[in-house]
């Protein structure tokens, strides 16, 4: 097949999906943009007008609003904190449950559970359940901090690595990561299903040469199996920034201004700079990975 006709087939491929791209998504932001840059008005005979105002909304947004500039670093700190503990998570258990060991595939949908139980519904509804629980739990929670009062607490081992001469800034990030274990495990079900993928793609015998060569279990890792995912540590990469900022109280407090307030240029004002944020976090990140990226067929 000559070189033209793969590239012809290649670009049928994806046509389908760049329609819908072009349609839904690059028409949308266009939209936003320009809904960014004008006071919008919804008429009551129906539709709406718009009047140019330039950076007015922008303006605002980063100094006449009360809570959008500590939203943002809040959100974009979140993030920071949150997708490496994700990704290292989710490999470090898709490397656990990639072994062979009797009751994997029910290990497997265990782990997966979290992204079924993040769904809308079943949310509400735990959310539910867990306003009922609060007044027993309340008081069982007392109970069990008075019992370990006189425990080792937290504060403790921090002291502790703080005599170590550990710095502060790698402490304070490790106390986040221990509050954010619930967050973190329920984020993580695609990611680890991603890298089991990954790894079973992975030619059994580029492990036999390594064993025959001689290398150890810590040399097989950084120069076999950690090269041949890094493609799909990309990969879960962009999905997380993009998950995680979705979720962010930057985006909810977007969706606020617009659907709730009825402040449609300065909600607008807000998408785009959420996701200028994602793409720059994107390229800080994935730029420099992808230059050390090897792809195989």
């Amino acid at each position: 097949m000559s070189r033209r006709r793969k590239a012809l087939n290649g670009y049928l491929f994806i046509l389908p999906w760049l329609i819908g791209f072009i349609w839904f998504y690059v028409i949308s932001i266009w939209m936003t943009l320009k809904f960014s840059m004008s006071e919008l008005k919804v008429l009551p005979t129906g539709g709406y007008e718009t009047a140019f105002v330039g950076f007015v909304n922008y303006i605002k947004a980063f100094t006449a609003h009360a809570s959008f500039r500590q939203t943002l670093v809040t959100s974009v700190g979140n993030m920071i904190i949150d997708v490496p503990l994700i990704i290292f998570f989710s490999l470090f258990m898709a490397l656990l449950l990639n072994r062979k060991f009797k009751g994997r595939g029910l290990v497997r949908a265990i782990f997966f559970l979290p992204v079924i139980l993040s769904s809308g519904a079943i949310t509400d509804a735990l959310n539910r359940s867990q306003a009922l629980m609060n007044g027993g739990l309340s008081q069982v929670s007392g109970e069990l901090n008075s019992a370990v009062s006189g425990g080792m607490s937290v504060a403790y081992y921090i002291g502790l690595f703080e005599n170590l001469a550990v710095p502060t800034s790698v402490l304070e990030y490790l106390v986040d990561a221990i509050n954010r274990i619930s967050t973190i495990v329920s984020a993580s079900g695609v990611q680890i299903i991603i890298f089991i993928a990954a790894l079973q793609a992975i030619p059994p015998a580029l492990y036999e040469v390594s064993r025959i060569e001689g290398a150890t279990g810590y040399e097989t890792f950084w120069k076999v199996t950690f090269p041949m995912i890094m493609p799909h540590i990309i990969t879960n990469l962009v999905y997380t920034v993009i998950r995680r900022f979705a979720e962010s109280e930057l985006v909810n407090l977007a969706y606020t201004t617009t659907f709730t307030d009825l402040n449609y240029g300065l909600g607008a004002a807000f998408s785009v700079v959420s996701t200028l944020v994602v793409l720059v976090v994107l390229a800080v990140t994935v730029i420099p990975i992808q230059k050390h990226t090897f792809y195989y067929n």
